[in-house]
């Protein structure tokens, strides 16, 4: 008894439901909005931030690499780009999508049925790319860091995938325990790895300023290549798609709104106050950043040979920890290396804290997962899975991974960018619609470039592209025959309907008709065949039942019940996702209202089965008798409970 209890119990908290959209669960009472798990803005914002400003322990470097003397003029384009270009954008984003569901979810409302799914699917693919790379290549940096340290290299040289993979399982558990203590970890590291990497830029700069010929120096190195100012400003535009990964913390920014505390008077409609605080978040971060970005890769090009920046070199991606033990001594540079560690590691964070909200609000919704992926905990398990995975196939290698990397957020960033400005051109705002058709030209020139560069990485998205696609059609199959609806509406004339066919107490029946003509002679015709085949008797009573499919490509939606009328007929008319799903929905709604089951009559169909099958799958419709039996069998397991299903041939 005791050991039922325990699993009973375990049960409960893996599979909380409560978290599982965290923070976002919008309950309604008199409109307002119930926040249960949010936190004050900025703290929020070092949640998105770990990866964010993470990027500052590796951008440098490759600034360095790609544009050589002229590095910090192409990261002053980069900062342009994020608070010109990138800012505004998300901040718009932020207003459309207030709810965490991000870009994906604009681009959804200009398509509709099957395309607009198929579309987010694809996205999805890529979300999941960007988002699991994030985690594995942050920890696979992590660990390199590490072992990269004069101290631990000798214990930890050749151990690289088991250390990736010890940090991914911390990161795990961390959300396991929940969203409050990754905030408050994020907030820890976040606080000290920006604090200490101000140090170590203040001091460069400190230095520079002591010794004016190192900008002398640095000055003719950039014009001995590029000797016309335009010249330098073209060479630093060409070399911006290598850099773009630093715009990576917008993404998850608008992802994780739920997280963010409004305001009292905030509505599910208009949560005005959480987009004031999303916006804040995204201003706030894209500022510090960008004097963070500046003044790093000035300081890292100026002070460290251009040498030292190349693959074997000792700032090959850790400029700013390569100047801390230089100029600030081991001590300062183990402490720099330590936080630089955990930030790295923690950056998976803000991905894993984007896939746990927005899976959720897709997948299952689409009926393209299982029920239990609307919970926090089981997901945490197969995102950490499938990292481990990929690190193990990738052995923890960080360049190997810089392309799937690179592929998934410049996908991400490029729908966004598109889905701003198709939403301002519908809206026939003309001049923001340029604006934003700007930007959404510079991120897909920058998408074409990186994909045509790493082309490997392509290759990844579209294998997570393909793996979604697979899951969610196995998903929707496996899912088809649940009773998914989301409640029974019916007006006052069908409630009169149902209260007329009720005298007598006996059971009512309907007689189950696709539409043709719509005339008494097609209602006629078939209450005289219905009542031959099945003999029902002259003086019992029917009522016509007839489904229309609303959107057969949702998986659930309320069922909407009409009356109407043909000569003497009476009908009722509904509509939903599903013809089987609606009948059964409808059938035991009323079962629930009368002393007896109802009775539907149907007739056989006489398209081939497979047919029936995509025709259900795709369009909602099919062999309807057998399936809305199935339905009725699994939601009513007492047979004497069952509305009664009749067949005629």
């Amino acid at each position: 008894m005791t050991a039922t209890r325990a699993r009973s119990a375990f049960r409960r908290w893996f599979l909380d439901a409560e978290k599982a959209d965290p923070g976002g669960f919008y309950e309604r009472e008199n409109d307002a909005i119930r926040q249960d798990d949010v936190h004050p803005w900025w703290k929020v914002m070092c949640l998105t931030g770990v990866d964010y400003f993470s990027t500052l322990g590796y951008q440098p470097g490759i600034a360095a690499l790609a544009a050589g003397a002229i590095a910090p003029v192409a990261t002053l384009v980069l900062v342009l780009i994020t608070l010109f270009g990138a800012l505004p954008m998300y901040r718009k984003v932020a207003e459309e999508s207030p709810h965490g569901d991000g870009s994906l979810s604009m681009l959804q409302k200009l398509l509709a049925y099957w395309p607009s799914k198929l579309l987010v699917l694809t996205l999805l693919g890529f979300v999941a790319t960007g988002f699991i790379i994030t985690i594995t290549l942050s920890a696979a940096d992590a660990s390199a860091h590490l072992i990269e340290n004069p101290f631990l290299h000798q214990t930890l040289k050749g151990h690289e995938v088991a250390v990736t993979l010890l940090l991914l399982l911390f990161l795990g558990a961390v959300f396991l325990k929940g969203f409050s203590e990754a905030i408050g970890v994020a907030v820890g590291l976040v606080g000290v790895y920006l604090a200490l990497s101000a140090v170590v830029i203040v001091d460069g700069l400190r230095a520079i300023i002591a010794n004016p010929q190192l900008v002398s120096d640095w000055g003719a190195a950039m014009t001995s290549t590029h000797a016309a100012p335009f010249g330098i400003l073209g060479a630093a535009l060409l070399v911006f798609p290598a850099l773009a990964l630093g715009l990576s913390g917008f993404e998850t920014g608008v992802v994780v709104m739920p997280l963010i505390q409004g305001e009292p008077g905030d509505t599910r409609a208009k949560p005005r106050g959480r987009i004031r605080n999303a916006k804040k978040l995204l201003t706030v971060a894209a500022s510090i950043m960008s004097v963070a970005l500046l003044g790093s890769s000035f300081v890292t090009t100026v002070l460290i040979p251009a040498t030292e920046f190349k693959p074997g070199g000792a700032a090959n991606g850790r400029a700013l920890a390569y100047l801390a033990h230089q100029r600030l001594g081991d001590g300062f540079g183990t402490a720099y290396d330590a936080i630089t560690v955990g930030i790295l590691w923690f950056a998976g964070a803000s991905a894993m804290a984007g896939l746990l909200n927005i899976v959720p609000r897709y997948l299952p919704r689409y009926g393209m997962a299982p029920d239990w992926a609307r919970s926090t905990r089981p997901l945490v398990c197969v995102f950490t899975a499938v990292a481990a995975l990929v690190t193990v196939l990738f052995e923890a290698d960080v360049d190997g991974q810089a392309g799937a990397y690179a592929t998934g957020v410049l996908a991400l960033m490029t729908s966004a960018a598109v889905a701003v400005f198709l939403t301002e051109l519908r809206r026939r705002h003309t001049g923001l619609a340029a604006f934003f058709a700007v930007i959404s030209a510079i991120f897909v020139y920058t998408f074409a470039v990186t994909i045509t560069k790493h082309l490997g990485g392509l290759i990844i998205a579209l294998v997570f592209v393909a793996m979604v696609m697979i899951v969610s059609l196995v998903s929707r199959i496996w899912r088809s025959t649940e009773l998914r609806v989301a409640g029974v509406e019916i007006d006052d004339a069908a409630d009169v309907v149902l209260a007329r066919a009720a005298i007598g107490r006996q059971p009512i029946r309907f007689i189950a008709n696709k539409m043709q003509a719509g005339d008494v002679e097609e209602y006629d015709e078939k209450e005289r065949i219905v009542r031959d085949r099945n003999h029902i008797a002259p003086d019992e009573q029917v009522v016509f039942l007839e489904v229309r499919i609303s959107d057969a490509s949702d998986f659930a939606s309320p069922v909407q019940v009409t009356a109407g009328r043909a000569g003497d007929h009476q009908i009722l008319r509904c509509s939903g996702t599903s013809v089987s799903n609606v009948l059964a929905a409808f059938l035991l709604y009323v079962r629930d209202l009368m002393p007896e089951p109802p009775h539907a009559y149907f007739e056989w169909s006489e398209r081939d089965p497979m047919d029936n099958v995509m025709r259900f799958l795709s369009g909602g419709e099919g062999d309807i008798p057998p399936l809305t039996h199935e339905i009725l069998r699994l939601a009513e397991p007492d047979p004497d409970r069952r509305p009664r299903i009749h067949v005629g041939g």
